[in-house]
């Protein structure tokens, strides 16, 4: 599983695409739901997932666990939120350390972390 990090507008799924060369096809957006297509190569935006998990409770990284077969070729991508200044809010704050949990687990199961900044890629694994 390769691993791509970076904040918003940073060229994640542009470097994806180009990289893995991937089409629309091969790839899976979240929305803030609990369903995940682990068919596809790629899964866009986990942090839409794990906002829905923040908000109904479900720890992201138990969900991903069982599934890793599933994911184990995949390429994942999730913007980073998990930095910079604190919300004040309850809920953005338990959003963003379980976005930060499941990236620290994905990156640890990953082949490669990639962190896009400015549309520059830079290997961290």
């Amino acid at each position: 599983m390769n691993l791509i990090i970076g904040g918003a507008y940073q060229g994640k799924l542009d470097y994806a695409k180009h990289e893995y060369s991937l089409g629309d096809g091969d790839i899976f957006t979240c929305t803030e739901s609990p369903e995940l297509d682990f068919t596809r190569r790629c899964i866009d935006r986990l942090e839409e997932y794990t906002l829905w998990c923040a908000r109904n409770s479900v720890d992201a990284v138990e969900m991903f666990r069982p599934h890793r077969a599933e994911w184990a070729d995949s390429i994942l991508i999730c913007q980073d939120i998990f930095c910079g200044v604190v919300p004040i809010d309850k809920d953005m704050r338990a959003w963003r350390e379980l976005t930060g949990r499941l990236c620290g687990y994905l990156s640890k199961e990953a082949e490669s972390v990639t962190r896009m900044f400015c549309h520059i890629a830079t290997k961290l694994k």
